[in-house]
């Protein structure tokens, strides 16, 4: 069974290269463009990871990790924010809400492959 990741991305465009790139990893992706339907996604497919923009309609990533701190099944899910805001006022306070790793866009593909692995590693501690 394929390692699920869920691409939160308001983008179709980036959503269609990080489609690319992860089938062809082997990994099964899933999609949601907005933090409604992020939420709606992840209690329904149970992903492995999720690739997570910050700034989403209705509600921006930050929600979107809170909601996922809060619920039981989605807690432990870890999180890759690729977002095109400030890696300066972003990169810690994403990492302060739960995320495993931040990316600015466009993100070093080999980089965020790494990290997904890295972050799939059940050896590897998890906030």
């Amino acid at each position: 069974m394929a390692t699920k990741v869920l691409v939160v991305d308001d983008d179709a465009d980036i959503r269609r290269g990080l489609n690319v790139r992860l089938r062809a990893n082997g990994y099964e992706v899933l999609f949601a463009a907005d933090a409604i339907s992020a939420v709606t996604v992840a209690v329904k497919e149970h992903p492995d990871l999720v690739i997570l923009d910050i700034g989403l309609p209705a509600g921006d990533g930050y929600v979107v990790m809170e909601r996922f701190q809060k619920h039981p099944a989605l807690g432990c899910i870890p999180v890759i924010v690729l977002s095109a805001r400030d890696v300066v006022e972003n990169r810690q306070r994403a990492l302060d809400a739960g995320a495993y790793a931040f990316f600015q866009k466009p993100a070093d593909n080999n980089q965020l492959l790494r990290s997904i692995r890295a972050a799939l590693d059940p050896a590897q501690v998890r906030r």
